[in-house]
C-alpha cells in the first residue's frame, strides 16, 4: 500500500479545493482519488457547452474564506480556472479510480481503490458530491422506455421532438429553456408554484412561457410511466395522461448514505452529523462540499475545504506535514 498524509476522494469542487488548502498549508503527500477520467466530472457531464456557473444558490451571500473563488462564468471558463488550480498546487490526482471502502486500522485508514487496498493515510476527507447519484423517482421505468428517459441536463439537444421535463428547480428550468429552442417542451413541477429556482432562471423560464415555447403544468403529479409505440406515455395521479418523445428528470441529487454507513458515519435523517470542521464521528474522517454544506453552492464547498484544513492541521497536523 501506498503510504501518504491525506487522501482526499472525489476531483469536484470541494475536493479540488481541500488539495489546494492542504498543499498551501504544507501537506506534503496529498493524494486526490477521483474515480471519473477527469476532473468535476458533474460539470464536464451534466452542464452543457457555454451553460452558466454560480458560486452561490439562489443568490446567498457567501463570502469566500480560503484561498478558491470565483465570479459567474461559463463551464468552459470555470474548467479551465479549476485546472490552473490544479496546476498551481501541483496536485496529485489519480483518475479511474474509485474508493470502494475506507476501513479505520487504529489511528490510520485504509483506502480501497476500484476493490484493492490501495493507501494509507491518518486523515480521509471525502468530497463526493450528490449529484453522481440523481434521485429517481418512487414509481418504475418501465424497460420499453428506459433508453427515452434522461436524468439531468442532456449535453447537446435533439430536435422536433415533445419532451416532458421533471423538475422545480435550477436544473429543471435551465434543462427546460435549453431544449425548448428545438422542441415542443412542457416542464411538470408537483407545486402549485416555484420557489427553489434562482431569480435569472426564474425570468428566462418565465420568457419562455410567454413565448409559448415552455408550457408548465404546475402541480401535476406522475402517476406511473408505459410505452406507448416508440414514445412514453405519462399517467398524472389527477387522471390526464401525455405522451412524449422523452422525459428528462431534474429532481436533484441524494448523499451516498449506504458509502458513508460502511465507514461508520453516523447520519441525522439523511444528512451525515458532523462538526464545525467537517469531522465526522470517526476522528480522522473529514467531509466538505454537497455532503455538508448547500447542495450545488460551490463557494460554500469551497468554505467548507478551508474549515476542514484548519481543523486537520489542528487537531492531526504534527501527523502530516514533512
Amino acid at each position: 500500500m501506498e503510504q501518504v498524509s491525506l487522501v482526499v476522494v472525489g476531483a469536484g469542487p470541494a475536493g479540488i479545493a481541500t488539495a489546494c488548502e492542504a498543499k498551501a498549508a504544507g501537506i506534503k503527500k496529498v493524494v486526490v482519488l477521483e474515480k471519473a477520467p477527469h476532473f468535476c466530472d458533474t460539470i464536464v457531464r451534466l452542464y452543457h457547452e457555454g451553460k452558466r456557473v454560480d458560486p452561490v444558490f439562489l443568490k446567498k451571500k457567501i463570502d469566500p474564506i480560503g484561498l478558491l473563488s470565483f465570479d459567474t462564468e461559463s463551464k468552459e471558463e470555470f474548467l479551465e480556472r479549476m485546472k490552473g488550480f490544479i496546476s498551481k498546487y501541483d496536485l496529485d490526482i489519480r483518475y479511474k479510480s474509485e474508493v470502494t471502502k475506507i476501513e479505520k486500522d487504529n489511528h490510520r485508514f485504509i483506502i480501497w481503490v476500484n476493490n484493492q487496498k490501495a493507501f494509507e493515510a491518518p486523515v480521509v476527507v471525502v468530497a463526493i458530491g450528490v449529484f453522481g447519484r440523481p434521485v429517481k423517482p418512487s414509481y418504475p421505468i418501465p424497460k420499453e422506455v428506459r433508453d427515452k428517459v434522461f436524468f439531468g441536463m442532456p449535453l447537446s439537444a435533439p430536435e422536433g421532438k415533445k419532451i416532458l421535463v421533471v423538475g422545480g428547480g435550477d436544473t429543471a428550468a435551465e434543462t427546460a429553456c435549453f431544449l425548448c429552442e428545438k422542441n415542443e417542451v412542457y416542464l411538470s413541477y408537483r407545486r402549485p408554484e416555484f420557489f427553489r429556482i434562482n431569480q435569472e432562471n426564474l425570468c428566462a423560464l418565465e420568457g419562455k412561457c410567454k413565448e409559448g415555447r415552455v408550457k408548465l403544468m404546475m402541480a401535476t403529479d406522475i402517476e406511473s410511466l408505459e410505452a406507448e409505440g416508440d414514445k412514453v406515455k405519462v399517467n398524472f395521479k389527477d387522471g390526464q395522461s401525455k405522451v412524449f418523445d422523452a422525459v428528462y428528470y431534474c429532481l436533484g441529487g441524494s448523499t451516498p448514505e449506504a458509502f458513508l454507513q460502511a465507514a461508520g458515519v453516523e447520519l441525522d435523517g439523511k444528512r451525515p452529523r458532523v462538526a464545525p470542521d467537517g469531522e465526522s464521528n470517526i476522528p480522522g474522517l473529514f467531509l466538505v462540499g454537497d455532503l455538508v454544506a448547500d447542495k450545488g453552492t460551490i463557494m460554500a464547498a469551497f468554505n467548507s475545504a478551508k474549515l476542514a484544513v484548519e481543523g486537520i492541521l489542528s487537531k492531526y497536523g504534527d501527523r502530516l506535514k514533512g
